[in-house]
């Protein structure tokens, strides 16, 4: 598969879980998840900097595919697209 422009991604959802300590990040993003259909992306941002480990490793566990993630101002983006 070839490597995404994760900046050029269009999120069909974003989870703002700045703020918030782990599992807080987490919790979010397994609610967010099931706000966005088969096949389209959840957008997490969270300044916990476990999250960017933490998101993929549950994605994977789940079944969905983690994307990567973006350093900005001061927290990460990651995505996430939904499999199932």
């Amino acid at each position: 598969m070839a490597e995404m422009d994760l900046s050029a991604i269009k999120a069909a959802n974003v989870v703002d879980a700045r703020g918030s300590a782990c599992p807080g990040p987490l919790l979010e993003a397994k609610k967010g998840i099931g706000k966005v259909k088969v096949g389209e992306i959840l957008e997490i941002l969270s300044n916990d900097s476990a999250t960017k480990n933490d998101i993929p490793v549950w994605a994977n566990k789940v079944g969905h595919e983690p994307l990567g993630h973006l350093e900005a101002d001061g927290y990460d983006r990651i995505f996430v697209r939904r499999n199932k």
